[in-house]
């Protein structure tokens, strides 16, 4: 019994023993206990003091939203300050569908138990029944309408699933409403209704085609910026904007493009928004332009130029101001109000109507150009004014080839330059340009800077105008020149290519005496003078000229400005030049080009206007000056016209 007793006590002794020595497994498991806390603590401790602002980022672009709207273009408006272009309201019935998700869901419910209660295994997928839903809400809405306006809209199915994609913008049931129906949808859709009718605005022409071409057209920008403002990191939402796609619109398109107005909301997870908004910036109108037309005169050109191709440039002469820039066949720009359809768009093409015939043509100029050779040749010394040229009867021979007078009289005798220029005699200026030389002639047209661009505010000006001479024949032909090529271009044919816009700054610096006039379409108050260096002349010699272009109108070849009483201006002399050239397809092509008062010039026009048919005359004289006329007309009407007296209150 002792002996057990003393077994037992012993086992007890070891054990205790053997609990309380070191063990390294118990020791290691400790030190990785803690270990592990470190770094669980550590990792949380880097989470919220070090990652905070990741974490708020994050959570910011979950359940924030931008909205971005187009402010409205900046007007245009002519000389006078009469509206060209402005901005109509365009409205629309929307429907804001975050206000609908109760309504929304509890469609979905229904949709859902529905098919459930048909006992049919192949049920349509949750998303399926969630569309339906949406679709069946929507439809009711615009049933509303449809009893009030009597139409018979439906839904469009895949327009509404992509909507769902941008939930912060309204749903555009119907586009466009006429006055009276949105008068109907005012009157009776109710205040709190999630139907509304919304106002964008869209542009309004309220001279239709008038100056089609100057002002241009917009089209559709999708892709808005609103400059300092943030959230650019955030999920953006844009209503359509627009941008210039050509003339006036086009080149100054930063200038009207009005300020983006922005808006941040927080959303919820299904998408729809939270008021209030967190920021908010209000769109701003953009800048208006007010241009150097003047609408009177621009109406009367291109009615006067009817439905036939041409052009009519008139310019003020000392501001260089452009006061018409006609250019037919034209288009309504209230076509592309609020988009162009692409049945209008094949008829403009079809019409070959896009074409800005006043800055994209580039023709031979005919005998206008014979006012430039006048130039060349009393400058260098080759006539005098009072010098006789050869006898003109009808052709002349030079080398192997017969010139012809292409007066149509076959005889003009024997003339001096003011002379020759009222007549526009061919021989006269065949003999005198080869007597001042090629060279000579293309260097004066290129003091008028008739071999370049003019430099417009407006965008596609042609490249393809053309001074020539020799060195220009053998680098782009191949070819040397021969005096023939000397006389075509002492009438404005051959190589020679100017456009109308170039011809109307030529006859504007001509009638300031001065070399160069540069075009432009902004009017500003109190415009100063252009300046640019002097033409040469003596006194004597720009007599010469201004009396053989005030012949024109009087007794040569545009004298029916003078004889026929409709086309007379009383008390105004006109100095201009006729010309008519041959372009592609052996049809006519009739200039003139004049200013006036002859003395006192104010106003300088140049007008080009295509024949209709191959082989047919279409003279200047006879077509292109009666429009010139009709611009002159309604010019110094408007200048005669007696101001208005203002009416004195007795007391």
């Amino acid at each position: 019994m002792a002996t057990t007793e003393t077994n037992l006590a012993s086992r007890s002794g070891s054990l205790v023993e053997s609990h309380k020595s070191y063990q390294p497994r118990v020791v290691f498991f400790y030190f990785a206990t803690a270990a592990l806390l470190i770094v669980l603590t550590g990792g949380l401790a880097y989470q919220q003091l070090f990652k905070t602002e990741i974490h708020r980022g994050t959570e910011r672009m979950q359940n924030q939203r931008r909205i971005l709207v187009p402010g409205p273009r900046g007007d245009i408006f002519d000389r006078e300050g009469r509206l060209l272009v402005g901005n109509r309201p365009r409205l629309a019935v929307v429907l804001y569908l975050d206000e609908l998700r109760g309504e929304i869901y509890r469609e979905y419910l229904k949709v859902r138990n529905a098919y459930r209660e048909t006992g049919d295994k192949d049920l349509p997928t949750d998303d399926q029944m969630r569309q339906i839903a949406r679709v069946a809400t929507v439809q009711r809405y615009l049933d509303q309408v449809n009893v009030i306006l009597q139409r018979e809209g439906e839904v469009n199915r895949e327009d509404l699933k992509r909507h769902f994609t941008s939930l912060l913008l309204p749903y555009v049931l119907i586009e466009d409403l006429e006055p009276e129906e949105y008068a109907r949808l005012v009157e009776r859709l109710p205040v709190s209704s999630p139907l509304q009718v919304y106002a964008s605005s869209t542009r309004y022409y309220p001279y239709h085609s008038a100056a089609a071409h100057a002002l241009g057209y917009i089209g559709v920008n999708d892709d808005l910026t609103a400059e300092d403002f943030p959230g650019e990191d955030l999920t953006t939402f844009k209503m359509k904007g627009t941008i210039g796609r050509d003339g006036i619109e086009k080149r100054f398109d930063s200038q009207m493009q009005g300020e983006t107005g922005a808006t941040i909301f927080r959303v919820d997870p299904a998408g729809y928004k939270v008021n209030p908004p967190i920021e908010r910036r209000i769109p701003v109108h953009g800048k208006s332009l007010t241009t150097s037309l003047d609408i009177d005169l621009q109406l009367a050109a291109e009615e006067a130029l009817g439905d036939r191709i041409g052009s009519v440039v008139a310019l003020d002469v000392k501001t260089g101001e452009v006061l018409v820039l006609a250019s037919k066949p034209d288009y309504d720009l209230s076509l592309f109000s609020p988009r162009l359809t692409q049945a209008a768009s094949d008829d403009i093409e079809a019409r070959q109507a896009w074409r800005n015939h006043a800055i994209q043509d580039a023709y031979p100029s005919g005998s206008t150009f014979k006012i430039l050779v006048s130039i060349a040749a009393l400058r260098s010394g080759s006539v005098t004014p009072e010098e006789k040229g050869p006898d003109c009867e009808g052709h002349l021979r030079i080398v192997n080839r017969e010139f012809g007078c292409d007066n149509g009289e076959g005889h003009h005798g024997i003339l001096n330059l003011s002379e020759a220029i009222a007549a526009s005699c061919d021989i006269y200026f065949y003999d005198l340009g080869i007597r001042t030389t090629a060279d000579v002639i293309a260097t004066e047209a290129r003091r008028f800077h008739l071999d370049q661009r003019t430099g417009i505010e407006l965008p596609n000006e042609t490249g393809r105008v053309n001074i020539p001479d020799q060195d220009w024949k053998l680098r782009v032909r191949g070819e040397k020149w021969f005096p023939g090529d000397t006389a075509n271009m002492s009438i404005g044919q051959g190589d020679v290519l100017v456009s109308p816009i170039d011809m109307a700054c030529f006859v504007a610096s001509v009638a300031r005496n001065e070399v160069y006039t540069k075009p432009t379409l902004i009017h500003r108050e109190n415009a100063p003078t252009q300046h640019s260096d002097p033409i040469g002349l003596t006194p004597a010699q720009r007599a010469a000229i201004i009396t053989g272009m005030e012949g024109c109108v009087t007794t040569g070849t545009a004298s029916n400005l003078t004889t026929t009483k409709a086309l007379r201006i009383p008390h105004v002399q006109l100095a201009g030049k006729t010309g008519t050239a041959q372009i592609t397809g052996n049809k006519n092509v009739a200039w003139f080009i004049c200013f006036a008062p002859a003395d006192k010039p104010e106003i300088a026009v140049a007008v080009a206007i295509e024949g209709e048919k191959a082989g047919e005359t279409y003279g200047g004289g006879l077509n292109a000056a009666p429009v010139a006329d009709v611009v002159l007309q309604k010019y110094f009407e408007k200048k005669n016209r007696p101001a208005a007296t203002s009416l004195k209150i007795s007391r």
